[in-house]
């Protein structure tokens, strides 16, 4: 089965600004870690918003503003890497995260089958750090004007440093559906204040 084309032209970069509810659905499956969060690839800012709202102390940068993250050493003081990367570019994104020493957290919002291609079998099934993949059970409409149907499925994919074992499977919770209801709604949402340090 093919993948359907959206009916819009590609943005420079993959600039999609992220949905509020996407970012929200992942904190639940967060563990606890110390230190501030990085999004390397924050465009506008909404994934930042997000993650500040939801308690976290957070840097946000962007190659639009001259820092490429592939290449810029990291901020100090940081405990994860949250971010929906550039797709052409999201193996570099995950290595380059994966490698900066310190860094407990690697969060990346990817299509739901990015695990499956053989080229990437060191980021997940022969990594131990891999450990969980978040589902979202809807799909992202990256337009918040569109009429049209979204095309694909996506996930977060969750890397821990601390991580033992096989890696879990999870789906957006409550969380999520709740944001997303108010984002379509566009009120201000007030999220639980994590339990993290």
């Amino acid at each position: 089965m093919s993948q359907r084309d959206s009916g819009y032209a590609r943005r420079e970069r993959d600039d999609y600004a992220t949905p509020s509810w996407v970012t929200l659905a992942l904190i639940p499956h967060l563990p606890l870690f110390t230190g501030k969060v990085w999004e390397p690839a924050c465009g506008g800012g909404k994934m930042v918003a997000a993650l500040q709202q939801a308690g976290f102390d957070v840097v946000g940068t962007d190659i639009t503003s001259g820092v490429d993250f592939l290449q810029q050493a990291p901020p100090a003081n940081i405990g994860a890497i949250i971010t929906n990367p550039p797709y052409a570019l999201a193996r570099e994104f995950i290595e380059r995260a994966l490698r900066i020493e310190g860094n407990r957290i690697v969060a990346m919002l990817l299509r739901t089958d990015f695990d499956h291609a053989a080229s990437r079998v060191h980021l997940f099934a022969d990594c131990p750090g891999f450990a969980k993949k978040v589902v979202l059970t809807r799909r992202i409409r990256w337009f918040e004007d569109s009429e049209g149907s979204p095309s694909f499925n996506h996930c977060w994919m969750v890397w821990d440093r601390q991580h033992r074992g096989p890696p879990t499977i999870a789906y957006a919770s409550g969380i999520a559906r709740a944001a997303m209801i108010q984002d379509r709604e566009r009120s201000s949402f007030t999220a639980v204040r994590p339990r993290y340090l």
